[in-house]
């Protein structure tokens, strides 16, 4: 992976640092995402390592480390780096697809030019990682949807989206944890709970599991 694009650098405020990388996301590049931040979480001055959707954010004391430094330092380390994965889990969700669980599945469809059975046969089939949460807790940002499935965003979002709706949302697809506003086109619902607050571990998926769904059934 030495021939991968490094990071383009950014300050935000005055102790934070950006390193962003060109679209798009692949897990090859989440994970060396990954990979320096494990990294990066050792260095001293450095706070919190923030890794998101192909970026990672680096917290810094500014009165103990230079931001030069601190970015040169990024700019050396990024070349050497594996891209390991971390050590996930195989966790399978069962989704009713279609009816009044996936409204949009039709839509999907249609702006595929597949049968809706076939987006549900090509979503099911696909194996899927988390590469990080955030948007609400417990919502888990998923690679590895099929090219032919991405579709855009609804243009008027939904003020309500019930917990467990399964949508596609441009190239990728997720799961809503909780009840909330959102944009992405539903397939389908699940009953599995992706977040519990009383929990022990109150998110089902953590980055770097895997995912696949499993048809349950499928309405019109």
């Amino acid at each position: 992976m030495s021939g991968a694009p490094a990071p383009r650098l950014h300050l935000l405020g005055d102790a934070a640092l950006l390193c962003d990388l060109p679209g798009p996301a692949t897990l090859a590049q989440q994970q060396k995402i990954w990979a320096l931040a494990r990294e990066a979480g050792r260095w001293s001055g450095v706070g919190e390592v923030l890794p998101g959707m192909n970026n990672l954010t680096l917290t810094f004391d500014p009165t103990s480390v230079d931001l030069e430094a601190l970015s040169a330092r990024v700019l050396e380390a990024w070349p050497r780096l594996e891209a390991g994965g971390i050590e996930g889990r195989d966790i399978e969700i069962p989704v009713a697809y279609g009816g009044e669980h996936g409204p949009d599945l039709a839509d999907v469809a249609a702006h595929t030019g597949l049968s809706a059975a076939e987006v549900v046969r090509r979503h099911a089939a696909a194996e899927y990682v988390v590469y990080l949460l955030g948007f609400l807790p417990g919502f888990a940002f998923l690679g590895g949807l099929p090219t032919a499935l991405a579709t855009p965003r609804r243009a008027v979002p939904r003020t309500a989206v019930p917990a467990g709706s399964v949508g596609i949302g441009g190239e990728q697809t997720g799961i809503y944890p909780l009840r909330s506003p959102g944009g992405w086109h539903l397939i389908g619902r699940t009953e599995v709970a992706l977040f519990d607050p009383l929990a022990a571990s109150p998110t089902l998926l953590r980055p770097g599991d895997c995912v696949r769904f499993v048809v349950e059934s499928l309405q019109p």
